[in-house]
């Protein structure tokens, strides 16, 4: 009878003093877990990315509010005054009896660039004007003849008997009073103007804006077997959950990823274009593509679409100096004037900001001072700044960990800096709106999220289990973990927004 040894019998000493894979424990293979030495694990795991949720920015600025409807509509006010862009179209072309020949302007679109084609102009005869451009200067006016686009003028400046003619949108005209003779009534039209011509009285224009929510989802699932095995490994997920369990860990992330997927929608999603292929026939369950039906508009677009932009002054990372800033609070005195508002910016950006602080400083004869405190040599020494005031402004500064994070915009504004995103400045305080579901005004902060919800059901960040693991709602041996939220993003007098390129 012959007998043959197992092929993986250990009975061979080694000759040398040598480190030789047979001398120590392989964890990865199968035959590692027979050595009679056990190793210092480490169960612990480590934590090497720190915080790694970006969500937390609408927390700070906004607020939420449930709805019941597909759509959310709100109304903003108008401005107040009449201002228009527009060209000197002829210099004398106008006829007008008993005031000779007048030069015509021709109204292209208001002050903010909408075309007068579409929402006509509130200009009247007798009005007075100021007409301002470079060729022109500042000429004051009166209005003598009105037309669906055009006005007839004659300065009150005897030595600009006629205006210089200009190009498309270089001259801007202001309405800033009325004159009118004793006993007359409200002019119906000039000489060369029809009944039908003639301005009414003035309404404010009535602006609607819109938005809708969308669906976000995910779910997690693992087996009935994987849910009962422990690992050697501790794990310990951002939500307090702690134990061996290593599915704790995959679902405790893939709810943290979904509440960023929440907040990350609302901050970067955007309305399909009518002619677009987004909407998907398939994917959304439409019955024709490029329907105009996907997305919402989330923060970013609405600032791109109906706020402001800068790209700074002196380049990408412009917040240098405060040539910048200047041109910024010029802008906001053309808007609400809001004087607080919060900056949320990228790391480059707010050390440019601390940078160009500071040089604001004459720094001290015995080493950098500045802020609202005098530096020591004893003190720790603070070299950055919460905030600061600029004219009648008031800039408080935050660190963005959304535009920062390499796993998020932070990789995305390092492939392409042609349109990064350094930061964001949202005005502080509360809107008044007509809110048309409730007929009457509200306050509610510039940003805000709407959520679907109802008796029946709430949409807000809403979580259910399905399979036989734990409690069992069917006969799939695993235990699935889905999330849904059905919301959008209101941001209203998006024109008090900044965006920094």
């Amino acid at each position: 009878m012959a007998i043959t040894p197992g092929p993986s019998l250990n009975s061979a000493p080694a000759p040398q003093k040598q480190a030789l894979i047979t001398n120590y424990l392989d964890l990865s293979s199968t035959s590692g877990w027979g050595q009679q030495y056990v190793p210092d694990l480490m169960e612990k795991e480590a934590e090497v990315f720190g915080p790694r949720t970006i969500s937390g920015f609408l927390s700070q600025v906004g607020a939420e509010e449930s709805m019941t409807a597909d759509q959310v509509i709100w109304s903003e006010q108008s401005r107040l005054h009449l201002s228009y862009k527009a060209y000197v179209s002829s210099a004398a072309g106008g006829a007008d009896a008993g005031t000779g020949a007048a030069s015509i302007i021709t109204i292209e679109k208001d002050i903010d660039g909408i075309a007068i084609a579409s929402v006509g102009h509130g200009i009247r005869i007798n009005d007075t004007v100021i007409v301002s451009d470079a060729t022109n200067g500042i000429i004051k006016c009166l209005v003598t003849d009105v037309d669906a686009t055009t006005i007839d003028v004659l300065p009150y400046d005897a030595g600009a008997a006629n205006l210089s003619t200009t190009t498309s949108e270089q001259s801007t005209v202001l309405v800033y009073g009325s004159e009118y003779g004793k006993g007359m009534s409200y002019p119906t039209g000039g000489a060369a103007t029809t009944s039908s011509d003639s301005r009414g009285a003035n309404e404010p224009r009535f602006t609607t804006f819109s938005n809708k929510p969308i669906i976000l989802r995910d779910y997690y699932e693992v087996s009935g077997s994987d849910s009962s095995r422990v690992g050697w490994v501790e794990v310990t997920s951002e939500g307090g959950q702690s134990g061996y369990l290593w599915y704790l860990k995959a679902e405790s992330e893939t709810r943290l990823r979904f509440s960023d997927h929440v907040e990350m929608a609302m901050l970067e999603a955007e309305l399909n274009d009518s002619s677009s292929l987004a909407d998907g026939s398939i994917n959304l369950g439409s019955t024709t593509a490029g329907t105009g039906t996907a997305g919402t508009e989330g923060l970013f677009a609405a600032i791109e679409s109906r706020g402001n932009l800068t790209s700074g002054v002196t380049g990408v990372n412009a917040a240098t100096d405060l040539a910048e800033f200047d041109a910024i609070l010029a802008e906001f005195d053309n808007q609400g004037a809001i004087e607080e508002n919060m900056m949320f910016v990228n790391r480059a950006t707010s050390l440019a900001m601390d940078d160009m602080l500071a040089s604001m400083n004459s720094y001290g004869a015995g080493g950098t001072s500045y802020g609202v405190f005098n530096n020591s040599e004893d003190m720790a020494l603070n070299l950055g700044f919460s905030g600061f005031r600029r004219g009648s402004y008031d800039f408080y500064k935050s660190d963005m960990r959304y535009l920062n994070d390499k796993a998020t915009r932070g990789g995305i504004n390092a492939a392409s800096t042609a349109n990064a995103i350094r930061g964001i400045m949202v005005p502080a305080g509360t809107s008044t709106v007509y809110d048309q579901q409730l007929g009457k005004n509200l306050k509610r902060p510039f940003l805000h999220v709407r959520y679907r919800a109802s008796q029946t059901d709430d949409r807000k960040m809403k979580s259910w289990v399905t399979g036989s693991v734990g409690a069992a709602t069917s006969a799939l041996d695993a235990m699935q973990i889905h999330m849904l939220s059905e919301r959008c993003l209101i941001t209203q007098g998006a024109n008090n927004f900044m965006l920094m390129k």
